[in-house]
């Protein structure tokens, strides 16, 4: 295998391959739910609990759907084959959510999840495969903190394409634009095969495996049984038919593993317990971060002075990547001082004859004069900005990990993830901050309170999502690594799925300030559980990695 800057030359193609994948994913995240709760350029119009239930339900049946997909991989198609598959299905998926019909729209979610399920745990696991080789072995966390900030180089541009095409054609045409991408990534992949075709290795079934005919029958079933037997129960009992049939329809996959761990021989229970204890408290950081695109949105929408600075103006007019609104009465949709759609008897939304909602809450020192048209940036820009400190401070954080590695001084992975934990609790403080300062949302906050959150928890999630794809790279029993990475992907489904339960329960926040302590509370308490743990991860950690 060539070698390039110490990396194996299968690096770039696995990058641009996510890259690309990834700009289509979070255009797609970015402006979901400003696409279900818009009344007035042609969404859905839905209020706001309902989309943050169907977000979250979505990006965790997008990231349950690995597990699935790395069996299959492991067991039958091995990782290219499925990593096309996927990303062909994600790119008609993207395309068809610009069909404005409701059903083409669940079909469109539905695709999304499978492609997905195929392609991403299977080029994570193809990369590990590819740092295997003793060359590049010692060099494998700094493969993952490089293939994440591709990641995140396609989360950041994707929403200016998403700005410039909504504000110029449509919702539409930003869709298709996703698919583009998603099709584009898999081209990049295909031309690089033979980099990584000698990694490509089906894992047969070993003594004692469970065949793939009992799995689906003793796991998939049930749990496609039970999650219908959850949606059709009169009435709810985690408060939708969605959370309830999701959260059933994990019982069966969740023993499933604790199954695997049961039936492990000696040499492979530990590293099974140790991935196990970290997907259980990792769900904890995937439920909170992922509020960026449900009650972080929100916040940016309607809590965030969005008004563009004089210097950079007409710059921003010329790219079309400004929203332009006028201080003067119209036809507008009503909206409550929660910012919530006021709705008739028939729950279609109310028009009354008054400004736009973002002057609701604008200091009475920025309000423009009557009349005058003001330029804000774009709400989905504000999702760029985690992906631009992710692009910014991976080089320095993987500089600080190899000037630690020369001192001998490097933490271990393990502790890499609860260090990550902890400092992503720290951020939801930067959002309390906020709400004092702007007085619970009555007047509008400054956006660098949103942007020092964002910046804060992308240090705790550089510490902790590279390092737990490579985590299970590392440590995981060879022939299962693929469903152990489905595994890492489940616990970031349910910690999804948990993330748009708490973002329903946004408007039931008089103090919005008690929403984000919640969410400290939560981050903090999982901190301190994998720090207790932390002395027996890491014995078990230098015992299994070499």
């Amino acid at each position: 295998m060539k070698k390039s800057s110490n990396h194996p030359t299968a690096l770039p193609f696995l990058f641009l391959s996510e890259m690309w994948e990834r700009f289509g994913f979070y255009l797609i995240l970015g402006i979901f739910q400003l696409y279900l709760t818009d009344t007035a350029k042609g969404g859905w119009g839905m209020d706001r609990a309902t989309a943050a239930d169907i977000f979250g339900t979505f990006i965790a049946f997008v990231y349950l759907t690995p597990f699935l997909g790395g069996l299959i991989a492991d067991r039958k198609l091995g990782y290219s084959k499925s990593i096309i598959i996927g990303g062909i299905l994600m790119g008609i998926g993207y395309i068809g959510l610009a069909v404005h019909h409701l059903t083409v729209f669940y079909l469109s979610l539905a695709l999304i999840c499978i492609g997905n399920g195929f392609f991403k745990p299977n080029i994570s696991t193809l990369l590990g495969n590819v740092y295997n080789d003793e060359k590049y072995r010692s060099r494998k966390d700094t493969g993952y903190n490089i293939f994440y900030m591709g990641i995140n180089i396609g989360a950041f541009i994707c929403n200016f394409f998403a700005a410039f095409l909504r504000n110029t054609i449509g919702w539409g045409a930003a869709f298709i634009a996703a698919g583009i991408g998603m099709f584009l990534g898999v081209l990049i992949f295909a031309i690089g095969m033979k980099h990584y075709r000698h990694a490509d290795v089906r894992k047969p079934e070993q003594p004692g495996d469970m065949p793939l005919s009992r799995i689906f029958s003793v796991v998939f079933l049930p749990a496609i049984v039970v999650g219908l037997g959850a949606w059709f129960i009169p009435g709810n009992i985690f408060g939708s038919d969605s959370t309830d049939a999701f959260i059933f329809a994990c019982i069966p996959i969740l023993f499933f593993f604790v199954s695997l761990l049961i039936k492990a021989d000696a040499k492979d229970r530990k590293p099974i317990s140790a991935l196990l204890a970290i997907f259980a408290v990792s769900i904890v950081f995937w439920a909170v971060f992922k509020q960026n695109g449900t009650a972080l949105t929100t916040w940016a929408q309607y809590y965030t002075d969005r008004e563009i600075p004089a210097a950079i103006e007409q710059p921003a007019q010329r790219l079309y990547l400004v929203e332009t609104i006028q201080n003067k009465p119209d036809s507008v949709t009503a909206f409550d001082d929660e910012f919530r759609v006021i709705r008739d008897a028939a729950g279609k939304p109310e028009k009354v004859w008054g400004k736009v909602p973002y002057f609701k809450n604008v200091a009475p020192e920025k309000m423009p004069v009557e009349g005058k048209s003001v330029s804000l940036y774009n709400t989905e820009l504000f999702q760029s900005i985690n992906p631009f400190f992710v692009i910014t401070l991976t080089p320095l954080i993987v500089a600080f990990f190899a000037l630690l590695r020369r001192r001998n001084k490097e933490p271990s992975t393990p502790s890499k993830i609860a260090w990550g934990l902890l400092i992503s609790a720290l951020s939801t403080l930067m959002m309390v901050g906020a709400v004092y300062v702007c007085s619970n949302g009555a007047i509008k906050a400054s956006p660098w309170w949103l942007i020092g959150c964002y910046g804060v928890i992308t240090v705790g999630e550089l510490f902790l999502s590279p390092m737990g794809l490579s985590l299970v790279s590392k440590l995981s029993p060879v022939r299962i690594t693929s469903l152990m990475m489905g595994g890492w992907f489940l616990a970031t489904s349910i910690g999804n799925k948990l993330s748009g339960i708490l973002a329903t329960l946004w408007d039931t926040y008089d103090n919005k300030a008690n929403y984000f302590l919640v969410n400290f509370l939560l981050l903090g308490g999982a901190a301190a559980v994998i720090f207790m743990m932390l002395g027996w991860l890491n014995r078990i950690f230098k015992e299994h990695v070499k």
